[in-house]
């Protein structure tokens, strides 16, 4: 039996964008949809080339349209909005008054805010520095810093002149790093001097001269010192102009003049995690991105004007593109830096309620911990201002459903999203119209024909499959950098079902269009040829006190597959014959008798990527011997070594 953890009220309903886009529906085309969610989705998938012009309409975009889409079969060959011209950076500074517009907090409590006034004077500053420079259209600017403010703008200024934005987070090594900015040659570095995670100072200046050895293209370097500490020294490097804040940000200037892009103009190359390989370099147009990001949240989020929207990421991830965007909705952002739980677990919600912020967005892992460290944050903190809270990553549990509404906050939207830095976007999220059902995700975005298909490629309800999605959407990526003929993209992404896009993760949506997700797809268990997702077990784990966090994979075995279960036990406690009959007796009750591993093995440590993320594939080449392709993608590789030969997986 399915159960309602939340009910949008009439007046949230009557005051939400959502409905406010369905008066527009009704008033420019005589379009009546009923406060029916389903029925808004099944219009915008029936009528691409009208909702999205709807998009660029209602949510007044600064540019100049032009409304004909070309729709293709073969999804990557459509366009939207052919010809139409905008200039990003523009529709992220909608504002020029004293109010507050980004936020920065590190975790030593270092606080500063800048207003939409200072915002815009200190882009215009970036955007006349890098002209200066010669840094023109489609030269690609690279990044390798932390969530600074200083981070935004640079962001917001080079899309503002055209050029083509990369960000690394400084978490990435040295090697990391080259492996990403090598593939795009970029001209110029923008670098922090220091980072701070977890009490530490961690030094980046250290790094730069092996960067610059390895990537010839860069021959400019802007170095920022870290919030509210002096520079650290920098030594000078032949044939390299190094410059620094006191050199950029002294232009006086209140205007600049904003250059129109095409709409399938290049904003943002983003990196796959790499974990299956080199990471792959994903480029995203800006008027695509723009459009999709204002429909997630406004009508997906409904996200206003005066809101305060956090979300827990490194500029590493395509979450911290997605909180960005959040500033043409002439909303605040605030950036955090650091370990999330530095000194206090509930450190973020203590930031959360302070700054009065209205969505909260963080990881599944992070609400897992959370529950699994039994923080009640409801006793400590009212959060009045709080009315959305997202969570993505990866699969968010029943249990960390019912968590939320339990010990953080009882009336509050809970919106568990999921997409990819394929698409910068999502496929799946949440709307105020409908309850919020435990352990479910609401349902697919607007304008996406989002579906579950078995291996025949058939559309399948109710049971597990492909997540798909079988139409076009303007976030499709431009293409890979540096893949001749797209030949590597087209392979990404539709080599599996012929003009359809496969995500790679496996799902199942319901019969009233909600979905649930139960990991990667290259993560899934196949013991006698019975794919099972490992989320279930997870879930199904992570209930009992003793285990901190849990890892399953498949093991090849006499001509078959055997489920091996990795686990982290709380401090001084061995696992037994006791514990295994425990943990074999969850899985079996809360997921089901071919859910139960074969072995049972503790560790101390489990891999993850950059972005807490565990690799499951990883390990899997670990305890098979294979080759495990691009260390350099995790946070903490030497988790790896434990995995190696163990002896019971000998037998």
């Amino acid at each position: 039996m399915k159960t309602i953890l939340w009910k949008p009220s009439k007046d949230i309903i009557k005051n939400s964008n959502l409905r406010k886009y369905e008066i527009h529906l009704k008033n420019a085309h005589n379009i009546y949809l009923k406060n029916n969610f389903f029925k808004i989705h099944a219009w915008s998938v029936k009528n691409p080339e009208l909702f999205w012009n709807s998009i660029w309409d209602f949510f007044k975009i600064k540019g100049v349209k032009n409304k004909k889409c070309k729709i293709s079969k073969e999804i990557y060959r459509s366009r939207f909005l052919l010809n139409s011209k905008l200039n990003f950076g523009q529709n992220l500074l909608p504002k020029k008054d004293a109010s507050k517009a980004v936020t920065f907090i590190s975790e030593n409590g270092y606080r500063k805010e800048k207003s939409w006034k200072e915002l815009n004077i200190s882009v215009y500053q970036l955007v006349k520095f890098l002209k200066k420079n010669e840094i023109k259209k489609r030269d690609r600017v690279a990044a390798y810093l932390p969530n600074l403010i200083e981070t935004v703008e640079f962001f917001l200024a080079s899309s503002t002149i055209g050029a083509i934005w990369s960000s690394c987070s400084p978490d990435f090594g040295s090697n990391g790093v080259v492996e990403r900015f090598s593939q795009i040659k970029p001209k110029i570095l923008i670098i922090a001097d220091r980072y701070y995670y977890n009490g530490k100072e961690i030094n980046i200046l250290n790094r730069l001269p092996y960067i610059l050895k390895k990537i010839k293209s860069i021959k400019k370097v802007v170095v920022i010192n870290y919030p509210g500490k002096k520079l650290l020294k920098i030594k000078k490097i032949k044939k390299i102009k190094i410059f620094t804040k006191k050199d950029i940000y002294r232009v006086t200037t209140n205007k600049i003049k904003f250059e129109k892009f095409n709409f399938d103009h290049e904003l943002a190359i983003l990196y796959s995690s790499g974990t299956t390989g080199k990471p792959k370099c994903i480029c995203h147009r800006s008027g695509g991105v723009l459009l999709q990001h204002i429909k997630e949240h406004q009508l997906h989020c409904d996200i206003k004007p005066g809101d305060n929207i956090f979300y827990f990421t490194t500029c590493g991830w395509m979450m911290w593109n997605w909180l960005i965007s959040a500033l043409a909705s002439r909303a605040s952002i605030v950036l955090f830096d650091g370990f999330p739980m530095f000194k206090k677990n509930d450190l973020l919600f203590r930031i959360a309620d302070k700054e009065k912020i209205t969505l909260f967005g963080v990881s599944a892992k992070y609400i897992d911990t959370l529950n699994k460290f039994r923080v009640n944050i409801k006793s400590k903190f009212k959060l009045k201002k709080l009315r959305t809270i997202c969570s993505t990553g990866s699969p968010l549990s029943g249990d960390s459903f019912d968590y939320v509404y339990k010990k953080i906050k009882s009336n509050v939207h809970l919106a568990s999203i999921s997409g990819g830095t394929d698409i910068i976007s999502c496929f799946v999220l949440g709307n105020v119209y409908e309850p919020v059902i435990k352990g479910e995700i609401q349902n697919s975005g607007l304008g996406m024909k989002v579906d579950v298909f078995n291996d025949k490629g058939k559309s399948i309800k109710n049971k597990k499959g492909e997540l798909v999605c079988r139409n076009s959407f303007p976030t499709v990526p431009v293409k890979f950098w540096n893949d001749k003929k797209n030949i590597k993209f087209k392979s990404a992404y539709f080599k599996k079902f012929k003009g359809i896009w496969y995500h790679g993760d496996f799902a199942k949506k319901t019969d009233k269009n909600s979905f649930l997700i139960y990991g990667r797809s290259d993560a899934t268990l196949n013991p006698g040829g019975v794919r099972l997702g490992t989320a279930e077990i997870y879930s199904a784990v992570e209930k009992l006190p003793q285990i901190i966090e849990s890892l399953a994979v498949g093991q090849s075995w006499d001509n078959d597959t055997r489920i091996v279960l990795f686990i982290i036990l709380k401090k001084n406690l061995i696992l037994n014959d006791k514990i295994k009959d425990l943990i074999k007796s969850k899985i079996r009750k809360f997921a089901s008798p071919r859910h139960v591993p074969s072995k049972i093995i503790q560790v101390n440590n489990i891999p993850k990527t950059k972005n807490g993320k565990i690799v499951e594939l990883a390990v899997k080449n670990a305890i098979e011997g294979n080759k495990i392709n691009n260390i350099q993608a995790l946070a903490n590789p030497e988790a790896l070594r434990e995995f190696k030969n163990l002896n019971e997986l000998k037998y």
